[in-house]
């Protein structure tokens, strides 16, 4: 007999960023343990979850993996809406990623809440020979918006359970320690997954 997964809260993490910077694969790799070198561009939005332990609470964490291009903006804009986090990535090989930062990061603040935590992920530092973008110039930025900064390797998985670790801690400040007892939702159940552990279902929108 199936029983039903339990957790104390659900939350909704998007993944933003140009096309091509690997945003898939981070939601892969942190869900699956997975990566695809011929992974293709994601259409509208794909997502995937999974369970965390957080202070002794169980998360479930919806992520959301949305197109990068341009011409599925406007049908995903409205995917911002309700997310608590977001990464906000771009791949250190490619400058043009990086200044684009400034268009995602106005996007989100027009279609997410007010209270969303954000992250800056460079991304690719496997393909560190060929790096545009300096260690320096990712964190400033950041600094510049008072967000928080990691880079990482959707291929060799470098930081990337720490990139969604960090923010899933960022968002418990904001969403449970920092608001009264009534004002959470919590679910009647209860089931974690540890970091370590990839064992999720997915969904293509």
């Amino acid at each position: 007999m199936a029983t039903e997964e339990q957790y104390d809260f659900i939350w909704k993490v998007v993944l933003v960023g140009d096309s091509g910077v690997g945003k898939t694969n981070l939601l892969y790799r942190f869900t699956r343990n997975d990566f695809n070198s011929e992974s293709k561009s994601t259409i509208g939005v794909e997502f995937a979850t999974r369970n965390v332990n957080i202070k002794g609470k169980v998360v479930r964490v919806q992520i959301w993996d949305t197109a990068g291009q341009e011409r599925y903006r406007a049908i995903t804009s409205v995917y911002y809406r309700g997310a608590v986090g977001a990464l906000v990535v771009y791949d250190i090989t490619k400058p043009a990623s990086f200044s684009n930062l400034e268009k995602w990061l106005g996007e989100l603040h027009e279609h997410a809440d007010q209270d969303v935590c954000l992250m800056v992920v460079g991304n690719k530092t496997d393909l560190h020979h060929l790096r545009a973008v300096t260690l320096d110039e990712g964190r400033l930025l950041a600094e510049k918006h008072n967000f928080s900064f990691i880079e990482t390797s959707a291929l060799d998985a470098t930081n990337v359970g720490e990139a969604f670790n960090n923010l899933l801690v960022d968002i418990f400040k904001v969403q449970v320690e920092s608001k009264p007892a009534d004002d959470k939702s919590i679910s009647k159940n209860s089931n974690s997954l540890d970091f370590s552990v990839q064992n999720n279902s997915s969904c293509r929108c």
